[in-house]
């Protein structure tokens, strides 16, 4: 009975200790990529919401999550061009989880619905698809674990502005935002840091609407495909830390 007592504590531990994450995706084709390997690799447990699909809902509350992740959304934006038709719900839900205090991690689309939650601005661009380079604004950026400079894949259509008080943490080579903080544990990713080729290539036979040079830029994506999983490892070692998903808090 002693040994069952015992084994029983160590369960409820086990499940206490072991996070769990609302993932909204957007489209068939843009999902977690390679940080999947990187979330499972840790125990954190991760569901897939997918209100464009027929059936998809939104989670009705984020009270039983203990972070929320937004993906990317193809050609859809949120400056009135061909906004996404979930934009205004997703942008509630997100604001709910920041006056909880849970993470927020967004990802190009969900950058910018992180940017309208929080204060910022989203302006009209055309449907994009960039390769390019990133660096730091400065060492402290995710604890100290986000590299010098890091390469960064942006397929998104519109722009984020982020809000005043935001913490800009990494620029392009133009200057622009490529990755925001707010509060202490929310993040906007102009780009997405675990894009896959295929990705990619599955979003140009998934909508009608594509970026120029898709075949050119997807040559860059694929030269630079290892250093993006390379970089992929200290990034999602300080969104780890900063989010406390490894934290023993309850």
């Amino acid at each position: 009975m002693k040994d069952a007592k015992h084994a029983e504590e160590g369960y409820a531990q086990f499940a206490i200790k072991r996070r769990s994450l609302y993932v909204i995706q957007h489209t068939d084709s843009e999902y977690l990529g390679l940080i999947e390997d990187h979330l499972e690799g840790r125990s954190i447990g991760f569901s897939y919401m997918r209100p464009h699909t027929a059936g998809g809902k939104l989670p009705a509350t984020v009270k039983f999550t203990d972070g929320l992740v937004l993906l990317g959304g193809g050609p859809w934006g949120a400056a009135g061009d061909r906004d996404l038709p979930t934009l205004e719900q997703e942008i509630q839900i997100v604001r709910d989880c920041m006056l909880r205090g849970n993470p927020v991690l967004g990802i190009g689309l969900g950058a910018q619905i992180l940017a309208l939650a929080s204060g910022g601005q989203v302006h009209s661009s055309p449907l994009q698809f960039c390769v390019g380079k990133a660096r730091r604004t400065h060492e402290n950026a995710l604890d100290g674990y986000l590299p010098e400079t890091f390469p960064v894949a942006t397929y998104m259509r519109d722009v984020f502005e982020a809000p005043p008080h935001a913490d800009i943490l990494a620029v392009d080579d133009q200057g622009k935002t490529v990755i925001f903080q707010v509060a202490e544990n929310c993040f906007g990713f102009a780009g997405h840091p675990g894009l896959k080729v295929a990705m990619v290539e599955d979003l140009v036979m998934e909508f009608e609407e594509t970026p120029d040079d898709i075949p050119r830029k997807l040559e860059y994506l694929r030269r630079d495909q290892r250093a993006i999983e390379d970089a992929l490892v200290p990034i999602m070692t300080g969104i780890v830390q900063k989010a406390e998903w490894m934290s023993d808090k309850d």
